[in-house]
């Protein structure tokens, strides 16, 4: 009996054992648990706050595409619909900026040019800049190239010469070229030599009408003794602010006056000399779409113009939209707006992303400058008349030390992320969440988003059917890359 009653036992424990086995847990409750997806970011996020908090950081937050619906608004990015080709964004190296970085000591200023016009990680790739012919009002004293004692003229432009800019400006061109061979050089006069206009003042007054084919020859040869530098000169405006003969230097050209200038004087001397440089016309105020539109209206003028450049210091940036539609075929550009001693880091950081950034993008614009690249603790140099309250997109503090202003960031916030040849895609606007998107050469699709509210938003960005949500606080500004 013990022998069975043992066989009994041994079979049950081994029938109640296989029981417990199939009905329990596994003895690692945590092997159980199924494993969450690993998230991988595939979108990147650059951030400034108003507040300067955060200035132009990339964000660690991980942004993945999903489809699982939400209430936020929604950005979205279509890449099928294509605009303008962006030349570039950037500044003014006026006389004065040139001056002021050339204070810094050799590395710190080696290092500062890379920043500026490099490509690397701490660079902000800027691909674009103005320069003006002879002074513009922030060079410490008024010139050209062709300055002759009172009553004296020079119809041969004999004594033409780049001598004024051969120890600032000129020197540090071929730096940036040596750093960024393809970026684009507008070229714009504040005023003629003072011997062809009627009032014998670098301030205002009009270019004599016997004196425009020499004017033209002028231009030629800056164009030929700056390409003889290895400077290449991509575009050119007859006239800075052609209708604010108040500053020193400038000049009064009116419409009729720079039809006439470009149709039977300059247009033909660079269609001769078989020069590749474009002229762009009017580079004055949005509030007067008339003028440009006037100058294209001309038959004869017409054919020697690839576009018309603004400034928004009057008027709405729609005014772009209004000249491109009525010229399709010619292009818009975008070249000049300051920020000023008065105005504070996150009022202008809105403003001028709105308006400069995006606006001037939404409104077919093939570039976006700001004024001037830098100037010293005192807004200087300038002119006696010049601008005293422009700020500089940076301040050189010592020779060994600068600070980088609002419009750095304003222009970082596109020229570190959209080079050269991008595309604009379309994106819609909604709310306060001003926008604009491009595809780059690579590929890449760029978001450049700021919320003109005044409380954070949550939103969506859609691109291709699914979407990533981000949060951006009022008065931010963000560019996303993926």
């Amino acid at each position: 009996m013990k022998s069975k009653n043992n066989s009994t036992k041994v079979f049950l424990i081994t029938v109640l054992s296989v029981i417990l086995v199939q009905c329990s847990p596994t003895t690692d409750p945590v092997k159980q648990k199924p494993t969450p997806p690993v998230v991988t970011n595939e979108m990147d996020f650059w951030l400034t706050k108003g507040n300067q908090s955060v200035i132009l950081q990339k964000q660690s937050s991980v942004l993945a595409f999903g489809s699982v619906p939400n209430n936020s608004p929604t950005i979205e990015v279509d890449d099928t619909k294509t605009f303008q080709s962006i030349d570039g964004f950037g500044y003014t190296l006026t006389g004065g900026s040139a001056q002021v970085i050339n204070q810094l000591n050799p590395a710190k200023r080696k290092e500062l040019l890379q920043e500026l016009f490099g490509s690397g990680n701490n660079a902000i790739s800027v691909s674009y800049i103005r320069i003006s012919i002879g002074a513009s009002d922030l060079d410490s004293a008024p010139f050209t190239y062709n300055d002759l004692p009172t009553g004296q003229t020079d119809l041969n432009l004999e004594k033409f010469s780049l001598a004024p800019n051969k120890n600032d400006v000129i020197p540090m061109l071929k730096e940036i070229l040596a750093i960024n061979p393809n970026i684009k050089i507008l070229a714009t006069p504040w005023s003629p030599p003072v011997w062809m206009k009627d009032n014998d003042s670098f301030i205002g007054g009009s270019l004599q009408p016997k004196y425009y084919a020499v004017y033209a020859q002028y231009f030629l040869k800056y164009i030929q003794q700056m390409k003889a530098e290895g400077i290449t000169i991509d575009a050119i405006t007859p006239q800075n602010e052609p209708l604010h003969p108040g500053n020193n230097p400038s000049l009064l050209m009116l419409a009729s006056q720079q039809a006439d200038f470009i149709k039977n004087h300059l247009g033909p001397v660079f269609q001769n000399a078989n020069l590749k440089t474009k002229i762009i016309t009017y580079d004055h105020n949005c509030n007067k779409p008339e003028y440009p539109i006037a100058i294209l209206n001309d038959a004869a003028a017409y054919p020697y113009i690839d576009g018309s450049a603004f400034h928004l210091y009057e008027g709405d940036i729609s005014a772009l939209s209004t000249v491109h539609d009525a010229f399709p075929n010619k292009n818009v550009y975008f070249t000049e707006q300051y920020t000023g001693t008065a105005g504070t880091f996150d009022g202008d950081l809105k403003w001028h992303v709105r308006n400069i950034i995006i606006g001037s993008m939404r409104n077919w614009s093939k570039n976006a400058l700001e004024w001037n690249l830098a100037n010293n603790a005192s807004f200087g140099p300038n002119t006696l008349g010049g601008c005293t309250t422009c700020k500089g997109a940076l301040t050189i503090v010592s020779d060994d030390s600068f600070t980088r202003n609002v419009a750095y960031y304003i222009i970082a916030h596109a020229s570190k992320f959209v080079p050269a040849g991008s595309v604009r895609i379309a994106s819609n606007l909604t709310g306060n969440l001003q926008n604009v998107a491009f595809k780059t050469l690579e590929g890449k699709k760029v978001l450049i988003v700021e919320n003109d509210g005044n409380t954070a938003e949550k939103f969506n960005i859609k691109h291709n059917g699914k979407w990533v949500t981000s949060t951006l606080e009022a008065g931010s500004v963000a560019t996303y890359i993926w």
